[in-house]
């Protein structure tokens, strides 16, 4: 864990190297203008530092550094492993990846080596470690940053040296060869194995078909998933277990990226000191996909506050196109990430580089480095405000009487099964879910399926495809004790395997929900049905259709049309105090808000600020105070009434309880209460 800064930490990826040092002395007079106190440097400096195998040079690193700490700025400092220098591929041509499609690459581009390639782990440690001794008692190096984006631009690797990994791992997960043929059901197609050396990783010339999620074997995929992001961890511990040698006990992390599908970022989580990750939304109207990353990331050490390593203050250059960021959208977006659990906002990147595929990419300055730019007065005003809040919100907690679980391996699973429907993305789903939580003004805890309950009243888990361990007993007592559980179609199917249960569905989650599963039908996204619920016109649903049995539970809603018109849809099933609801097909962003919000009013949660348009409401926690964060994300001005009395940090007014809070579009306001129970949680 980091210790709290005085401030909420402010900067971004800086890459001096790539400019003449005349430049240098601008960087710094226009730092203290923006505001800016911590600089990410050598993420990319592999070739600048080491380039030939025999031969270090830090004559231009140690002038970079120099200059840094004598202008007063913190540095994360990197190990420089993000890119291979060309030298290292030439004379060791395994460190370079092996594709899906069974191709070496050649050297060129960047996340291209081999996670278990010998040579490369070998150079990648000794970089490391020769970085980490000459600046690891640096008073300014505040945190360490190992490698850059792990699994980016297709990662994985399938080469030799990874399926001998492999078969290593899979001889410790399994033990023997009948288990992992019991795991990966091997009596299908003949692929009963009779040693470990019989098995190959599993790509586009081994068990897959068009693509790498239409897989024969989904065990066998579901395994290598699992052991690429164990082979990644393996490669980022041995680089910070050569920094922690000499780096004076300061944190060490690495930058994720959010929702991103091939790597398991739970498994990562013990071994970050902190989270952080990179925010680059796809387009501008995702505040709710890019809160849902927040919280993610937040969950990954248990509710800690975490970074934003990166993000754009105007445009990125990455996707087919690229909308700047409108005025305001900016500061919106990073005092969001502030409000969700960020202690720092950084962006990538301070200059904009002069060529290669991030030459458009947005920066704080461009390329004139003109200071009287929008995007630099935009900058500059947000590095005010944040100084001037010094000594408030770092540290605070975000805490929430509601979970969402997120697991990456039903991820894996669901898009990966031939069957029943390859039109359900399982983000897709979470997020609309997640959305009707957020509008309703609960705040959510992200989590994986192995958290400890205990502390929330609500828990909602959509696609739960793979049932791992004695998460059914822990669901149940969660409901027995009083908790609210939603979840939906698909939930229960699979073991850790991703083998079904010889039972009813939902498997091992049926007695819990008091249903049984007839059938499950699919149709195309254009074939709606609509769900009859009192009170109000019918849901509308899609995708994937299933035709339940009620077992003990309670019918909510009903499906309209089709074959199975009049069975149950919606139901929700009473066991012990609390009671199990259960959504069997893929409801619209209108049908979500309405189940969740008879799931929250029947937990007892609501808020004053839910249902405004536009208008999300975040709290974070300290001993000493509380603070509201309320974002107007919307087009239109709103008012809003105060549920306290406090401070509006932002513009020094008193706020009293029952007065009026206007908001415009892109407005923030910031109020410090006394502290405060969780969610209105009366203590």
């Amino acid at each position: 864990m980091t210790r709290p800064a005085p401030k909420i930490r402010y900067g971004g990826d800086y890459n001096p190297e790539q400019w003449p040092e005349e430049v240098w002395e601008e960087d710094l007079a226009l730092f203290d203008r923006a505001g800016v106190d911590t600089l990410t440097v050598g993420v990319f400096d592999w070739a600048l530092l080491q380039p030939a195998p025999d031969r270090y040079d830090f004559e231009r690193f140690d002038r970079i550094m120099g200059m840094l700490r004598d202008a007063g700025k913190d540095v994360v400092l990197a190990t420089a492993t993000g890119a291979q220098p060309p030298w290292l591929a030439r004379a060791h041509p395994d460190v370079t990846r092996v594709d899906f499609h069974g191709r070496r690459h050649l050297y060129g581009q960047r996340h291209n080596h081999c996670p278990n390639s010998p040579s490369f782990r070998r150079h990648a440690v000794a970089l490391a470690e020769r970085i980490a001794q000459r600046y690891g008692d640096w008073d300014n190096v505040v945190a360490w940053h190992v490698g850059n984006e792990y699994g980016g631009e297709g990662g994985a690797c399938y080469c030799e040296h990874c399926a001998a990994a492999f078969r290593v791992w899979l001889r410790e997960r399994y033990g023997t060869l009948e288990r992992l043929n019991e795991a990966w059901n091997a009596t299908f197609w003949s692929h009963t194995y009779t040693d470990f050396e019989e098995v190959v990783p599993p790509s586009a010339i081994s068990e897959h078909w068009n693509g790498p999620d239409h897989t024969a074997f989904q065990g066998t995929t579901l395994d290598y998933r699992r052991f690429t992001t164990d082979s990644m961890i393996a490669s980022y511990l041995a680089e910070k277990e050569a920094v922690e040698r000499y780096s004076s006990g300061k944190p060490v992390t690495t930058n994720m990226m959010g929702l991103f599908r091939p790597l398991d970022y739970h498994r990562w989580a013990p071994h970050l000191d902190f989270a952080s990750w990179d925010n680059y939304p796809p387009d501008a109207r995702s505040q709710d996909r890019v809160a849902l990353a927040h919280d993610l990331m937040r969950g990954l050490k248990g509710g800690e506050p975490f970074w934003v390593m990166e993000q754009t203050p105007s445009v990125t250059a990455s996707r087919g196109v690229n909308p700047v960021k409108r005025p305001g959208v900016m500061r919106l977006w990073s005092w969001q990430a502030v409000a969700h659990g960020a202690d720092a906002v950084l962006f990538f990147q301070w200059r904009q580089n002069r060529g290669a595929s991030e030459k458009y990419h947005g920066a704080v300055l461009d390329h004139s480095g003109r200071d009287d730019t929008r995007v630099f007065r935009e900058v500059a005003a947000l590095g005010a405000e944040l100084e001037a809040l010094r000594g408030e919100i770092t540290g605070a907690r975000a805490d929430h009487r509601v979970a969402l679980l997120f697991d990456w391996d039903s991820w894996w699973a669901v898009e990966m099964s031939d069957g029943p429907s390859r039109l359900v993305k399982y983000v897709d789903v979470v997020r609309r879910w997640y959305a009707a939580l957020q509008a309703a003004g609960a705040g959510v805890d992200v989590v994986p399926v192995d958290t400890d309950l205990a502390g929330y009243d609500v828990v909602v888990a959509p696609l739960l495809h793979v049932v791992e361990g004695d998460l059914p007993a822990r669901l149940e007592e969660f409901v027995r004790r009083g908790g609210r559980l939603l979840t939906g179609y698909l939930a229960g199917r699979n073991d850790e395997d991703d083998n079904a249960p010889l039972a009813d569905v939902p498997g091992f989650l049926a007695d819990l929900l008091g249903v049984r599963v007839l059938e499950t039908d699919a149709l195309p996204a254009e074939e709606r049905n609509g769900i009859a619920v009192d009170g109000r016109e019918p849901l509308d649903s899609s995708l994937v259709f299933e035709v339940l049995q009620a077992r003990g539970a309670e019918v909510v809603g009903t499906y309209t049309s089709d074959f199975y018109a009049g069975t149950p849809a919606l139901t929700r099933h009473a066991v012990g105090d609390g009671s199990a609801w259960y959504v069997a097909t893929d409801l619209d962003a209108d049908g979500c808000a309405w189940v969740v919000a008879r799931v929250l009013a029947e937990a007892g949660i609501s808020s004053p600020y839910g249902g405004v348009p536009g208008l999300e409401a975040v709290e974070r926690h300290r001993d000493d105070a509380s603070y509201l964060f309320l974002l107007h994300h919307g087009s239109e001005p709103v008012e809003v009434v105060a549920d306290r009395d406090g401070l509006s940090l932002l513009d020094g007014r008193a706020v009293r309880a029952g007065s009026v809070l206007a908001l415009a579009p892109a407005d923030v306001v910031v109020v410090r209460s006394e502290p405060r129970p969780r969610d209105g949680e009366v203590r």
